[in-house]
């Protein structure tokens, strides 16, 4: 099952790697990460996605509370939190093509922040289905590059 933990940690060097050994340790692989500072400077959050059964997902959360640099850890339930992800995308196109890439962009909300002789980059951002369905429809025209964020979520409501 997929799991999205979400950790508020110190902001300080050391911290994630102390937690990403938590995984490291257990052999259990990232579907996603992502850290940053939230709104106190001194405090960031850490969201990390994982597949893995349930009992593992109890030991990895019990282990990361204990770390010193953890205030807080806890994993997100589907309906109870927003998340996002964010992806650059350059894609090749022709004349003929041309047309044809715009709409799909256009579909997907999909904003053209660079563009070359022969290439277009777009941002897009969304839950992972819109990311994916993105990157699928344009396969087909060539992806040059492609960069990807982790998920990054937040509880709903005034928690």
């Amino acid at each position: 099952m997929i799991y999205t933990i979400s950790a508020l940690v110190n902001n300080q060097p050391g911290v994630v790697a102390d937690v990403t050994a938590v995984f490291r340790d257990r052999n259990v692989n990232f579907k996603s990460i992502s850290c940053a500072e939230t709104e106190e400077f001194e405090v960031s959050r850490l969201v990390i996605t994982v597949d893995c059964d349930a009992e593992t997902i109890t030991t990895l959360l019990d282990v990361i509370a204990n770390l010193s640099a953890v205030s807080e850890v806890d994993t997100l339930e589907r309906n109870d939190f927003v998340d996002r992800q964010m992806a650059l995308i350059k894609v090749g196109f022709t004349k003929d093509t041309m047309t044809q890439v715009m709409q799909i962009f256009e579909v997907f909300r999909a904003d053209v922040v660079s563009m070359g002789q022969e290439t277009i980059m777009v941002e897009i951002t969304g839950d992972e289905d819109k990311v994916d369905g993105l990157i699928k429809m344009l396969r087909p025209h060539g992806i040059c590059s492609l960069c990807r964020t982790g998920v990054v979520a937040l509880k709903r409501g005034d928690e």
